[in-house]
């Protein structure tokens, strides 16, 4: 199964989890907001970009036992293992980070492999348009939920069309 992962955080020099987004091919979704990252720390693009899309998610706000907790439960009930794409390796790093909280052994037996997606694949005609047209008024461009699904639709359609050339 293909999952795609989006992560928002503080700052690039020392990023701390603030959403976190998981969304696979077979439409599951996970989608968390941080309780307790430093808001003293977020960069000036985080606090006027990210931070006014969060509390779209009813239930959504977690504190990092809970967010591990939830994301091993997640993981646990997919129906085959998962393969991660993301965009940025910050999101895999937090993502591991949150996994491993609370002293928990190891990533979750689901989670089968990673893949980086470069941005000049990003720049495809085709994944762009498919990523953009991901984007609704209520889920918008740097909406970790919004991101993570459109990152999968654009693979998924360059995937798609990489096949018909074959």
């Amino acid at each position: 199964m293909l999952v795609s992962l989006d992560a928002k955080f503080t700052n690039y020099v020392s990023p701390s989890l603030i959403s976190i987004a998981l969304v696979g091919d077979d439409g599951c979704e996970f989608y968390a907001e941080s309780s307790d990252y430093p808001l003293d720390e977020c960069s000036a693009f985080v606090k006027g970009e990210i931070l006014p899309l969060l509390g779209r998610v009813d239930g959504a706000l977690s504190n990092p036992s809970q967010l591990a907790s939830s994301l091993h439960f997640w993981f646990s009930e997919l129906s085959e293992p998962a393969s991660l794409i993301f965009n940025s390796s910050c999101s895999w790093k937090l993502l591991v980070d949150a996994l491993l909280c609370d002293g928990l052994k190891g990533l979750p037996p689901m989670l089968e492999g990673q893949q980086f997606i470069s941005s000049v694949l990003e720049i495809d005609p085709v994944f762009y348009r498919a990523k953009m047209a991901a984007y609704t008024p209520s889920r918008p461009l740097f909406h970790a939920l919004a991101d993570a699904r459109a990152l999968l639709a654009g693979y998924q359609a360059w995937f798609a069309s990489c096949e018909d050339c074959s």
